[in-house]
């Protein structure tokens, strides 16, 4: 019996660490795929993000009362998001055909934002089973890293609004341009 319940564990464990990794790689493609910028899904992307933004500080300041600086580290990471979505608005290759605009994101960062999420699990795990906090800290704070945690979904967070944003602001100006240079003619 128990060597039937070690193998169905360890299945589970191994199903589990192949979804994780399915769901990495498959996070890759879709962050790296070409797309045609449309007007009214740059709006509902950034409406969308705006409000899950404006939803995760409101719970970071909440939990901040009991968890400590959290809203400090969640706004460090936006910030780092921030740029990075600058930067990837710059590294993002823009492409102007008759049927629109079509633009393709950077693999580099695409390839940073899943080794964060990735690095952020690894990480989630490893503090998990070393647990060797001093016996003051909650015990949620010393489980699962929660300043870190916050870090990088803020980061996300930041990272998806800002090159929403800019996504947006490009699909605007081609649209212009395209409308100036038909009345044009």
């Amino acid at each position: 019996m128990p060597i039937i319940l070690v193998a169905l564990l360890l299945f589970v464990l191994l199903a589990f660490s192949g979804v994780v990794l399915l769901s990495l790689a498959l996070r890759y493609r879709a962050g790296t795929a070409r797309r045609q910028g449309r007007r009214w899904v740059a709006t509902m992307n950034v409406w969308a993000t705006s409000f899950s933004a404006a939803l995760f500080l409101c719970f970071i300041f909440l939990i901040s009362f009991w968890l400590g600086p959290t809203l400090r580290f969640a706004l460090a990471g936006m910030a780092v998001g921030a740029v990075l979505g600058l930067l990837g608005l710059v590294l993002t290759r823009w492409e102007s055909h008759p049927e629109g605009l079509f633009y393709t994101p950077s693999r580099w960062l695409a390839l940073l934002v899943v080794l964060a999420i990735a690095a952020r699990l690894v990480y989630g795990w490893w503090h998990t089973m070393h647990r060797s906090a001093p016996d003051d800290q909650h015990w949620l704070w010393s489980a699962s890293g929660t300043q870190l945690s916050v870090a990088v979904a803020a980061g996300l967070i930041g990272y998806y609004l800002i090159y929403g944003i800019g996504v947006r602001l490009r699909i605007t100006r081609h649209d212009r341009s395209r409308q100036n240079k038909a009345s044009d003619f």
